[in-house]
């Protein structure tokens, strides 16, 4: 089924935007970060790699969000990119919770960051900008070390967790 959308005078249906943007199959972070003695985690799927020299990602946060306080006075933040089996760990820092490292064994980073345990590939940065983006702020993160496993990555894809999987014509390749 193909559903089109007219110009909407005066702005775009939300709901339509939202599930035109579902199509795009993300994968799934927990971004964290400390400050004053604070500790902050949001699930993200907005991440996206910017540049390999110098090496920067990016990634955007809600300007409502409680948890700008703390990322704005951080310094340095972690891209935790959760694992195929991580779905639990995704709603626990989606959701609103007291603390939402509590019984976690985290590892701290490079200027405190904060690494999660069993992510397929972690990225630690040091804040590079911020950016104004309409009702979100864009981070700019300038990488300063990273690790990864051969672990498969925890999807996102129209509203639903989702797995990656090869695809068969390029096995044939």
């Amino acid at each position: 089924m193909t559903t089109q959308m007219s110009p909407v005078p005066g702005g775009v249906d939300p709901r339509a935007f939202r599930a035109a943007l579902g199509c795009f199959a993300t994968g799934v972070t927990v971004i964290t970060a400390q400050a004053d003695g604070r500790r902050v985690g949001v699930t993200a799927n907005s991440f996206n790699s910017l540049s390999l020299d110098p090496p920067l990602i990016l990634w955007s946060l809600v300007k409502t969000s409680s948890s700008w306080p703390i990322f704005e006075a951080a310094s340095h933040f972690a891209v935790n990119i959760l694992a195929h089996d991580q779905i639990d760990l995704s709603n626990r820092f989606a959701r609103p919770a007291e603390d939402r490292f509590l019984g976690l064994e985290v590892t701290e980073g490079h200027g405190g960051c904060l690494l999660l345990p069993g992510t397929c590939a972690s990225i630690q940065c040091s804040r590079e900008s911020v950016v104004d983006g309409g009702d979100h702020w864009i981070l700019i993160g300038r990488v300063t070390a990273f690790t990864r496993t051969d672990d498969a990555p925890l999807l996102y894809h129209r509203g639903a967790y989702s797995m990656a999987q090869p695809h068969p014509q390029a096995a044939a390749r």
